[in-house]
C-alpha cells in the first residue's frame, strides 16, 4: 500500500514495526542510524517516514532538519523522551506527527494510515463531499494551490509545504475572512484519533508564514486573532 523507511537504532523496535506495517500491507525499508537514513530518504524518497529521535552518526531532529530543505514527504517522530520540549521542536523542525515510546502497534498504525491518508497515498472516496470540496484547487490573490499535486505557489514561486501545513493553510483560503479557531484546524488537518494542543497549531503556522516570508518578505495574509484563531486576509 505505501512504501514506508524507518530509521531507528533499536533492533527491537525495527523489527517489531517493520512487521506490524508489512502486515497490513506496506513495505518498509530500514535503516539503523541516521546518516544512512538521511542518505536513503534523499536518493529514494518513500512515502512516509518513521524517524527515531536518539540515534547514532546523526540525531532524528538533524535529519527532519536537514530533510524539509528539500522534502516535504510525511513524517512521525518516535521518542523514548518524555519532555515537551522535544515535541515543540519537533513540530517547529516540521514533524508531521509524534508517538512517544513505548507505543502500542495499533497506535502506530493507526497514525500511519491517518498521515497516508492525509497525504493523499491511499486515496479518497470521490464520492464523499467533504473529499471533493477539499480536493478543488484554490486561487486567492497571490496563493495558488493544488491538492492534487501538493503544490502550493505565491505570486508564481513555489512554497513546499507539509502535509499537515498543506491542509492548515487550504482550511484557511478555503473561506477568506472567517476565523477558523484552532479546534477548527486541529480538525481539518489531523483525525480524531490524533491529539495535539494549541501550541502545535501556532508551530506549524509559525513555520508556514515564515516559508512564505522567504519569497516574499510582505507576506501577512495569515492574520492571527489572539485568543480566538486566526483567518486568512481577504484580497
Amino acid at each position: 500500500m505505501a512504501n514506508i523507511t524507518l530509521v531507528d537504532d533499536d533492533e527491537n523496535i525495527v523489527a517489531s514495526v517493520s512487521l506490524a506495517l508489512e502486515s497490513h500491507g506496506h513495505t518498509v525499508t530500514a535503516y539503523h542510524d541516521g546518516a544512512s537514513g538521511l542518505e536513503a530518504l534523499e536518493t529514494t524518497p518513500p512515502d512516509l517516514a518513521i524517524l527515531d529521535v536518539k540515534m547514532p552518526r546523526m540525531d532524528g531532529m538533524e535529519v527532519l532538519r536537514r530533510l524539509r530543505q528539500t522534502s516535504s514527504l510525511p513524517v512521525i517522530m518516535l521518542t523514548s523522551k518524555d519532555e515537551e520540549i522535544d515535541e515543540i521542536l519537533g513540530f517547529n523542525l516540521g514533524a508531521d506527527d509524534y508517538i512517544h515510546k513505548p507505543f502500542s502497534q495499533r497506535l502506530l498504525i493507526e497514525r500511519v494510515k491517518a498521515l497516508l491518508r492525509r497525504a493523499g497515498v491511499e486515496g479518497l472516496d470521490p464520492i464523499d463531499p467533504a473529499a471533493a470540496e477539499a480536493g478543488k484547487a484554490i486561487k486567492r490573490g497571490k496563493l495558488s494551490m493544488d491538492p492534487a499535486r501538493h503544490e502550493s505557489t505565491w505570486d508564481g514561486k513555489p512554497v513546499k509545504l507539509t502535509v499537515t501545513e498543506f491542509l492548515l493553510l487550504q482550511a484557511l483560503a478555503q473561506r477568506p475572512g472567517f476565523v477558523k479557531s484552532r479546534d477548527n484546524l486541529m480538525d481539518a488537518a489531523y483525525d480524531d484519533q490524533v491529539y495535539v494542543d494549541d501550541r502545535t497549531i501556532d508551530s506549524h503556522v509559525k513555520r508556514m508564514r515564515k516559508k512564505f516570508r522567504m519569497v516574499d518578505p510582505e507576506f501577512d495574509a495569515i492574520e492571527t486573532l489572539y485568543g480566538v484563531g486566526y483567518r486568512y486576509r481577504e484580497s
